[in-house]
């Protein structure tokens, strides 16, 4: 009888030291234990506890969830950003072998931008020429008081848009210039960086 009362005894104190303890801190900032953890408190964190009171299991709140969620996802991104470098830093050095190289590419590439730009300015300059006669021809017209003819009228619109779109070709290949020379200084920099000079 005393063997069994024992071994009672014994089953209960192996299971209460199995049992779980919480810790909670309520919105007043009070801190609550209790062998069962309440449902409002399952997203907001808690603390496991042993029955020693050493902590050894913590569930995180939403809102740490969500922070070590962007924290994640940012060392993600830098992490991504620092191998992309990587593969970009590998090419630049496979590519090059010197500053006058990156030079050398950079005047290239500059080149198809700067003949665009001579061939609608030798364009604009025809145009112009030929508007300014479309327009003599219609002022005459208007002096004479006849009406001008809607074919030397279209003439006219088509030469200004004409006109229009050389300028914007040459602004365009202008600011595509000053991009290339950007693009190179930046590769000319890193290239300096990664030979350590």
């Amino acid at each position: 009888m005393a063997f069994s009362t024992l071994l009672v005894a014994l089953l209960l104190v192996t299971s209460n030291a199995h049992a779980k303890m919480y810790r909670w801190v309520d919105s007043n900032g009070r801190v609550h234990y209790g062998d069962t953890l309440p449902s409002t408190y399952q997203k907001s964190g808690a603390a496991e506890m042993n029955k020693q009171g050493s902590v050894i299991k913590r569930t995180q709140s939403e809102a740490e969830r969500k922070a070590e969620a962007e924290h994640l996802a940012e060392q993600k991104r830098i992490q991504e950003e620092e191998q992309k470098q990587a593969q970009l830093d590998r090419a630049l050095t496979a590519t090059y072998t010197s500053e006058a190289e990156i030079d050398l590419a950079r005047d290239r590439a500059l080149e198809h931008h700067k003949l665009a730009i001579k061939g609608a300015e030798i364009r604009a300059k025809a145009v112009e020429s030929n508007l300014g006669e479309l327009n003599a021809r219609v002022a005459a017209i208007q002096k004479s008081g006849r009406p001008v003819a809607p074919n030397l009228k279209e003439q006219v619109a088509q030469a200004a848009n004409e006109r229009l779109e050389l300028k914007r070709t040459i602004l365009t290949n202008e600011e595509a210039m000053v991009k290339v020379r950007e693009r190179y200084e930046a590769d000319k920099e890193r290239f300096r960086t990664l030979k350590g000079r």
